[in-house]
């Protein structure tokens, strides 16, 4: 468990310590913002697309070699997406190429890189019984979350002499490396004792942990197993909830890539980009901990049902998004993106689980592949998107992500089924 634990802190961590200096970064090389975030989206939809295939993949092929492969392409793109941004920082490289193989070098992850959480969540669910696999479960999910407070707060330490801004592609690679080593001398082959299927995590490029995975099938003993049709997006069981997930999700992407943007430009560090590194850190720190108190803390201590968690999520995040648009100092920039990660660490592991109770336990493994998809969908372009029309004026930007959370909330109130017909049809 301490060498599952750590492949996903690990991933998780350096995901979000690479959000925390890719702001300075692209600053420094004189890149416009709106490249720097498309410079994932390429990386984030090959993640949509290879991430169902690994998790298939797994339960033939074997997870341990899966997660390794996971490790493997984590630790190289790491490894490239640091010398090209080193290269074209020290002037070895043009602005424009260095970009341009950052981008190819991070495809690595979103190609290869999947195949490590569906790997490690079916390996686990395979070698614990039925009564314990929750427990094991969570704890997997929580070390995802774990790594997104860790990262931010490790970056601005890992900005090392020599290496500059570059430091945390470094080091993190290199804990990949370790990790690997370690899965491949430590872990025990695939063994499986009870049957378990893996299941398409979310982009991880969200910078807030995943919900936890759902069961699949296989995992309820007590109940005969009738082979479900096909589901589609927008069948009418799950259109409310793939509507609501799919525009909430935009919003949530959009907030994310505007942030540490946002704080160069608040507190007057464009011409100083490596100085933005710890308050982008801190801020996205900030969020990361709040994500994990709505979904740690007020989900389970209120007992909010997917409705409830949607609709309330998305409210306190269209607030903290108002709030982040007028802030101007760390103080309130850190206090506005954290109401807002809060408010969508309520919404989003609400529409999850409401995609989940609409459907029937044999379908559960489809809900979650579409869970996942809708989520990893939204990280394509919509970031990008969001600084852009952040460049061109703050109340643009801004204005377009409350008016999404108005939307969400408008037509969930509507459309989403109440939490007490959720669960007595389930």
């Amino acid at each position: 468990m301490a060498l599952l634990f750590m492949v996903m802190l690990t991933t998780a961590a350096g995901n979000t310590a690479m959000q925390s200096v890719m702001p300075s970064i692209g600053t420094a090389l004189g890149i416009a913002d709106v490249w720097i975030s498309l410079a994932y989206s390429w990386s984030a939809l090959l993640w949509v697309i290879c991430a169902p295939f690994w998790a298939g993949r797994s339960d033939r092929r074997g997870r341990k070699a899966m997660m390794a492969l996971g490790l493997t392409g984590f630790a190289v793109s790491f490894s490239l997406c640091g010398l090209m941004l080193w290269l074209g920082l020290s002037g070895y490289l043009t602005a424009f190429w260095a970009l341009i193989l950052f981008a190819a070098a991070r495809s690595l992850y979103g190609g290869f890189g999947s195949a490590a959480p569906p790997a490690v969540q079916a390996y686990v669910a395979s070698r614990t019984p039925r009564a314990e696999r929750t427990q094991a479960l969570s704890l997997i999910a929580s070390s995802f979350g774990l790594g997104t407070v860790i990262g931010p707060a490790l970056a601005p330490l890992m900005v090392l002499p020599g290496v500059g801004l570059t430091g945390p592609f470094v080091i993190f690679a290199l804990m990949g490396v370790a990790t690997l080593i370690a899965l491949r001398l430590r872990l025990p082959n695939d063994e499986p004792q009870f049957a378990a299927k893996g299941t398409a995590y979310e982009t991880p490029y969200s910078g807030s942990p995943t919900a936890d995975p759902v069961a699949t099938p296989e995992e309820d003993e007590d109940e005969p197993f009738v082979e479900p049709h096909k589901l589609r997006w927008f069948e009418p069981r799950l259109r409310p909830w793939v509507i609501t997930g799919l525009i909430g999700g935009h919003a949530q992407a959009m907030v994310l890539g505007i942030a540490g943007f946002l704080v160069l430009d608040r507190l007057g560090l464009r011409a100083t980009p490596d100085e933005g590194t710890g308050p982008i850190g801190l801020v996205l720190m900030a969020g990361a901990i709040a994500t994990l108190l709505a979904q740690w803390g007020l989900i389970p201590r209120f007992n909010l049902g997917p409705r409830a968690a949607t609709l309330s999520g998305i409210a306190i995040a269209g607030f903290g998004t108002a709030m982040l648009a007028v802030a101007g100092s760390i103080h309130t920039i850190a206090l506005a993106f954290a109401i807002a990660s809060l408010g969508f660490g309520l919404f989003r592991p609400g529409s999850t689980s409401g995609t989940s109770l609409a459907v029937t336990r044999a379908e559960q493994g489809q809900a979650s592949g579409i869970t996942a998809s809708v989520a990893g969908a939204s990280y394509i372009y919509a970031p990008a998107l969001g600084v852009y029309l952040y460049g061109h004026s703050d109340w643009l930007g801004f204005g377009l992500i409350v008016a999404l959370c108005v939307i969400v909330f408008a037509y969930g109130a509507l459309a989403l089924q109440r939490d007490s017909d959720l669960t007595r049809n389930r």
